[in-house]
């Protein structure tokens, strides 16, 4: 927490707006946009709430179909599937991990052989790297898909000086426990236009229309934020610049001391127009390189000294759960979820704490 979470929270309890309406809502929508350059925002109770409201504003329905990135959290397809649609799973690049902007082209190529056009593009940023932009509007331009951005892990990261989150028809950010900035639980829809964010704010308090009485005339969720748990959000806006610094010094501080190990790599900002966030750092381990040492060996060895790492999301085509879902690819997430390590990388880590964490990825290596 930055210090005025409490402030705004008992401003809320003070003046007795509690529910999902008041200041505090209205002020974190407002630092939202004005942070992003957006010139919208809609505050949720969930990053998924907010996905699946994307989808339900761009006319998502059952038989439909979505491509997504297989390299992410669940929480991107899932509301694919709450719509009745099909997620179509495509693998990454090598270079940001992210969704590949030509398998993306091969993919739609293929869908509209088979006779089917994909709805909608969900792109995600991961681990706070922005996606190909420029080639992933090119293709979503050519062939008139609109593009949600999954910006959950990326707030604070930009491409080409541009927040991601404000290149596609809608942007979604999340402020989960474990994001960089949270209200223990949230999220928002971006986006510069109106009509949808209005829309947005309409089904998202259950679709209640303007009436002296309690009437319907859409199916409606309870997915509105609370201004209790906005308050938070504002305290937080105030802090997110010092939280994107202190994320860049944990990459640093490792990307400086283990960059001299033969086998293991960074996630690395490709050049001049990726900028991250660097919400966790992350490295991929070959075996082959490292003399036999693997990221289960990395990870076995941090836990017995009670540091805890975690492997890379297991891509949706190799989840149970999405397992008949179409997808275009190779092995490049599979590899990167079988080799890759999410060190820890939170903002109140400490110099001494890096240091420990540090020499005994040393040790192992030595």
């Amino acid at each position: 927490m930055g210090g005025n979470e409490k402030k705004y929270i008992k401003e809320a309890f003070d003046s007795n707006w509690i529910a999902p309406l008041g200041n505090n809502v209205n002020e974190f929508e407002r630092a939202l946009a004005q942070f992003t350059g957006s010139k919208y925002a809609s505050a949720l109770s969930a990053g998924t709430a907010a996905i699946h409201l994307a989808l339900i504003l761009l006319d998502i329905k059952p038989g439909d179909e979505v491509i997504v990135s297989s390299f992410t959290f669940s929480a991107s397809v899932n509301p694919i599937v709450y719509q009745g649609a099909t997620p179509i799973l495509v693998d990454s690049e090598p270079d940001t991990w992210n969704i590949c902007p030509k398998l993306l082209e091969k993919c739609i190529i293929d869908r509209l052989s088979k006779g089917v056009r994909p709805k909608a593009i969900i792109v995600v940023h991961l681990y706070g790297m922005p996606a190909k932009m420029d080639e992933i509007l090119k293709v979503s331009e050519e062939y008139g898909i609109p593009i949600i951005e999954d910006a959950a892990e990326a707030l604070g990261s930009n491409y080409c000086g541009k927040a991601v989150g404000t290149f596609g028809i809608m942007g979604i950010l999340s402020f989960n426990g474990n994001k960089i900035i949270t209200t223990s639980g949230g999220g928002a829809i971006l986006s510069d236009d109106k009509e949808l964010i209005e829309r947005s704010r309409f089904l998202a308090t259950q679709a209640r229309d303007d009436a002296p009485h309690y009437q319907h005339t859409a199916i409606g969720y309870n997915y509105r934020i609370s201004n209790i748990v906005a308050g938070i959000g504002r305290g937080q806006m105030e802090v997110l610049d010092l939280r994107i610094s202190q994320r860049r010094a944990n990459f640093v501080f490792y990307n400086e001391l283990l960059k001299g190990i033969k086998g293991v790599s960074f996630q690395q900002e490709p050049d001049y127009r990726f900028f991250s966030n660097r919400w966790l750092t992350v490295i991929n381990v070959n075996p082959q390189l490292t003399g036999g040492i693997t990221r289960d060996n990395i990870r076995m060895t941090l836990e017995a000294e009670n540091i805890e790492s975690r492997p890379l999301w297991k891509p949706m085509h190799m989840q149970p759960v999405f397992a008949d879902c179409p997808f275009y690819g190779d092995e490049v997430s599979q590899n990167l979820f079988e080799n890759g390590l999410c060190l820890p990388s939170g903002s109140n880590l400490r110099s001494i704490d890096l240091q420990r964490i540090v020499k005994v990825l040393l040790d192992i290596f030595n």
